[in-house]
């Protein structure tokens, strides 16, 4: 799932991709992982991490076991497998909750989130269209379907729905980080910087949006902001990379490279494989001789 601060249903390894700090600073070329979120009661997006637990998913097995034809309980349950990785049993509850009422929309968006974790596109893409075909005011499945638009490079597509979705009046801070990346990558930095601030306003705690918002504004020569955000964003979560290295990138370029070599070098404890953050890491230790 997406979720304002990666809470939720997991979500597989490089799903946002999006320009770091130090791509807009011209100091490397792989871009970083990014996280994004939120949805309606019965939208998987909104599944909390406890809920992928085997003690909860015991108790909704219990309660279909009870009520065997209560759509809503197989729609939670998938959602909770769905959010345990348990793709294929997610699926599973999702077809019969179609089954029991095939105009439930969130159903529809629900699998196609799965299909999608499961890089099943056309059938996601399919499921989110009969989602909208039932409810076209849906605000989840018009976010999640723009960002399956959006990681298959169809930019104009994927802005139609955000931009929709925004028209509607949602709540979903999604909509406008994701509007933002792709104004972000058409270097529209002040358009993006609004998008940006919109989607930290609703999710005020979840470091994406500002780490977002820092690369926009280094892309402006705005360093003080830059700075704000991205410490802001490590100050959230200290354990998300992408901050760290965009810190790093900020250093680097301002020539603090001792501090610079610090944090790329937290980014490489926390991602080992992390290719952008061990490349900045040896090309500042080669210039401190540390």
């Amino acid at each position: 799932m997406d979720t304002a601060n990666c809470a939720g249903m997991r979500r597989p390894a490089g799903e946002s991709l999006r320009m770091s700090a130090a791509i807009v600073l011209g100091l490397a070329i792989l871009p970083l992982a990014a996280c994004q979120s939120a949805g309606p009661a019965l939208d998987m997006t909104r599944v909390e991490i406890e809920q992928g637990s085997q003690e909860n998913i015991g108790s909704l097995t219990a309660v279909i076991a009870r009520s065997p034809r209560d759509p809503e309980a197989y729609n939670m349950r998938g959602s909770a497998y769905g959010r345990a990785g348990r793709y294929q049993e997610a699926l599973a509850d999702f077809n019969q909750v179609i089954a029991l009422n095939p105009n439930s929309f969130q159903a529809y968006a629900n699998r196609a989130l799965i299909h999608s974790y499961m890089k099943n596109d056309a059938a996601a893409l399919q499921d989110y269209n009969r989602a909208l075909q039932i409810n076209p005011r849906y605000d989840v499945a018009l976010i999640q379907r723009g960002e399956l638009f959006r990681t298959a490079g169809r930019s104009g597509e994927a802005f139609n729905d955000f931009q929709q979705a925004i028209q509607l009046d949602t709540t979903d801070p999604r909509a406008y980080y994701r509007r933002g990346l792709l104004y972000q990558g058409q270097r529209q930095h002040d358009f993006a910087i609004e998008d940006f601030a919109k989607a930290i306003s609703l999710a005020p705690n979840a470091p994406y949006g500002y780490n977002a918002r820092g690369i926009s504004y280094l892309a402006l020569g705005d360093q003080d902001n830059a700075s704000a955000d991205f410490n802001t964003a490590i100050k959230l979560d200290k354990t998300n990379p992408e901050g760290w290295v965009n810190q790093g990138a900020l250093l680097e370029q301002t020539g603090d490279l001792a501090r610079a070599r610090r944090s790329y070098a937290e980014a490489v404890r926390l991602d080992p494989n992390n290719e952008l953050a061990k490349r900045a890491l040896e090309r500042t230790r080669r210039a401190t001789g540390a």
